[in-house]
Order: C-alpha cells, then structure tokens, then sequence
C-alpha cells in the first residue's frame, strides 16, 4: 500500500510527468500513429520541464531578493510559501494527503464529464498543495484521519478545482482569444476577482501591451531586455539599501554586490525567456492531444494549466503586476508592524506569480488601470488573509510559513471556521457545497456561456 501511495505521489508530483501521460492518452484515443503519439507525449513533457526549469530560475533569482529585503528592513514574521509549509505538513500527514488528492482527482473528472464545468485540472502540484491544506483543517477539527476525512476532503477539493478554473474562463477567452485552455493554479479566486474589479473600473482602450515607446527605444518593446533593465534598477536599489558587507557574505560568495545584483536580474530575465519557450511547446502539443480525452472520456473539456501559461499573452503586465503586488504587500506589512498583529512579509515568489497572473486578468477587460486595480485587490487579499488562515491550521500555526494564495486562503478560512460549528455542520456544509456546483451548472442554458 505504501508503495502504491508513494508512487501516486511522485507521479502527480511530477506535472510534467502526469501532463505528458495525458497527452499519450488523449493521441491514443484519437488512434493516432505510434510515432506522432510518441512525439507528442515527450514534447509535452519536455515542454511542462522547460516551464517548470524557468520557473525554477525565476524563483532562484527571487530568493537573494526577499532575503535582501528582510534584512534592509529588519523585519522577522510568517512567509507565505506553499512550498515550505507543504514540505512540514507532509511529515505528519503525507498518506492522508495522498488519498485525499486521489478522491478529489476522481471527483473533479466526474464533475467535468456530468456537469457544464468541463475543467480538468492538470497541475499536480496545487493539487496535492490544496490536498495538504484540506488534511491539515479536517484533522484540526478533531476528524480524525479515516475514511470519512478521506472522502469529505476529496469532495471538497474535487468540487474546488472544478469551479475556481469556472470562475477565471470569461477572463482567459479574453486573455488567449480562445476557449480551448482554462486556469489551473491556485489562485484563480483572486484572479477573477482581479477580472471583474477590472473590468468594472478600468478601462480596456488602453492595455498594458499597447504602451507607446518612442522609436529611440524600441528595443524595449523586447520583453527580455525591458525585464532586464527594469529588474536591474529594482535589484541595485535594493542592494545598495541592504549593503555591501551583507550581500557579499552571505548571498554572492565574495563577489561584488552590484555585479550580483544586475546577475540576478538578468537570470530572472533569462528564466522568463524559459518559461515561454515551454509554454510555447505546451501549447502546441497538450491541446490538440487533449481533444482526444475530451472527445472519448469527458466531451468538451478543457485543460486547466499552470499559472505561466498566460505569461506570453500580456508580458509588460507581467512585470507591472510584480511590481504593483510586492509593493502593497510592502505598505502592508508596515501597516502589520504598527497594528502590533503577527507581520505576514511579502513572499517575492507569490507577489510575482500571482501579482503577473492578477495584472493580466485586470487587464483583459480593463486595460492598464483594470491591471493595477485588479493587482492591489488581489495583492491585498495575499498580504492580510495569511492572518486569518493562521487560527485553523491547529499546530501548523506555529510554523514559520504559511499558505499564500487566494485557493487556499479563503476556502481554507472558510472551511476551519465551519470546522468550529463542529463536524455535522463542516460535514453538511461540503456536501452543500458540492451540490450547489451541480445544480449552479444546471443553471448556464447554452454551451457558449459555458462559465
């Protein structure tokens, strides 16, 4: 059995891996030749790796960044990271974790085959994140670690990561100029809700994408080197403020703090460079695929992808979210400092891919203010919600990290807090909570306003 479960987890662990399996699946019930399924399942996965190789360089070149800032600023409190309060959750509670994500991986394609919501979610791992959260506050609430806690929990992310994709779709028809692809990260809450403040208080006439750069300096209109430059005037700053003693002990090995920083903002360049190659062969190879599982197993379904995705679609807001995002977690954290609450820092990795993926969707209905707009709201939600989600994670409210996007943040408050009316009504409320999704898709008459 464990070697079952461990096998499950390294699998959907490795998106790429599951991503280039599905798209194997998918040519073969299209009966395509064996060379072209073959081509297409290792394209696919080489694909996921070059995104997820990117992403690792941008995180890697974020990392002297965030430890630059606390020290210039000398601030100690909680970080959001997913990645390092999953890596502690999972000690305790990685089998249940595990079973969890299994019943939600079946309850979310049963809910696309039966239901309008035809969004299979693909990332594996928020997936198994959100899993992680769901054990975590259903133990917490004194549920206990058997079937019951294994079913429940697997209803609710099931239902969670069929609807939040729903939610974000109206905004990615917008994003990609088409309905074949849908949102999987974790959080598409935020997203939409970026969306909609965008669109309602933007203005769509003028996107971030059409900035006018005179001709003198068009070479900016190259996302690699205005994200060079930009991200080099950011690091120096911040490296001058933190000092060159600093900087040069502990984070470049002896080398000169300056030439450390423009190294840094070039490599986060460079691993933006990265992430688009491979979303570009994603792309290529996991829709045409992904038309087979959707013509034979669940008609009409879409992809829900990783977070980077949209990145090629809106490159200037990328990096306008970034910016936007880090610097209301900033002026948040301060207004923490003075309110004498626990200090929530701003994690650098979340305020960029979720400050980007926010400013994008403010901007597909409503141009550069709908960006900015869209990026404080979420930016704000990301900063403050860390304190609220703290009280329900039970003994995890010690640690010195936390949850930090908006899927986990406000289903996870939501879910401990009916947690505290005791285990009938959290038990009650999951299930409403899955038949409402059904009977809210019964709702949406013609496929084309498919939400």
């Amino acid at each position: 059995m464990n070697g079952i479960l461990n096998l499950f987890i390294s699998i959907v662990q490795a998106p790429a891996l599951l991503v280039g399996l599905l798209a194997i699946l998918g040519l073969l019930l299209q009966k395509k030749k064996g060379t072209v399924v073959i081509q297409g399942g290792i394209k696919t996965f080489a694909g996921f790796l070059i995104l997820t190789g990117g992403a690792g360089i941008l995180s890697s070149s974020l990392d002297p960044f965030a430890k630059m800032f606390q020290f210039a600023l000398n601030v100690q409190g909680v970080v959001p990271s997913n990645e390092a309060v999953v890596a502690i959750a999972l000690v305790e509670y990685g089998s249940l974790t595990a079973l969890i994500m299994f019943v939600g991986m079946i309850v979310n394609v049963l809910l696309s085959r039966f239901t309008r919501f035809k969004y299979i979610f693909l990332t594996g791992q928020a997936m198994l994140y959100v899993s992680c959260l769901t054990a975590v506050i259903l133990v917490s609430t004194g549920m206990g670690t058997g079937i019951k806690t294994i079913l429940l929990g697997g209803i609710f992310e099931g239902t969670l990561l069929t609807i939040t994709p729903a939610l974000c779709q109206p905004y990615m028809r917008v994003i990609t100029g088409g309905d074949a692809v849908a949102m999987g990260h974790t959080g598409n809450i935020g997203y939409a809700l970026s969306g909609w403040f965008g669109e309602h208080f933007g203005n769509k006439a003028h996107s971030t994408e059409d900035i006018n750069i005179p001709k003198s300096l068009s070479f900016l209109r190259d996302s690699t080197v205005s994200i060079t430059i930009v991200m080099a005037i950011v690091y120096l700053i911040l490296a001058i403020l933190t000092g060159q003693t600093f900087v040069e002990t502990n984070l470049s090995h002896g080398s000169n703090y300056l030439v450390f920083a423009i190294i840094q903002a070039g490599t986060f360049a460079a691993g933006f460079a990265v992430v688009l190659q491979g979303v570009r062969m994603i792309l290529a190879e996991i829709i045409p695929a992904f038309q087979g599982i959707a013509m034979k197993l669940v008609p009409n379904s879409k992809p829900a992808l990783d977070v980077p995705i949209i990145f090629p679609y809106a490159p200037n807001a990328v990096l306008l979210g970034f910016l936007v995002s880090f610097f209301v977690g900033a002026l948040s954290m301060f207004a923490m400092v003075a309110m004498h609450t626990v200090v929530i820092i701003p994690g650098v990795v979340g305020h960029f891919f979720c400050g980007a993926a926010a400013a994008i969707y403010g901007n597909a209905k409503g141009g550069r203010r709908g960006a900015i707009i869209g990026t404080i709201i979420n930016s704000l939600l990301i900063s403050w919600l860390p304190l609220f989600i703290l009280p329900v994670l039970g003994n995890m409210s010690l640690a010195s990290s936390t949850f930090a996007d908006t899927d986990y943040l406000i289903p996870g408050i939501i879910l401990g807090n009916l947690g505290d009316l005791g285990q009938t009504a959290l038990t009650i409320s999951i299930l409403a909570f899955l038949v409402l999704v059904i009977l809210s898709s019964r709702l949406i008459k013609k496929p084309s306003t498919e939400q």
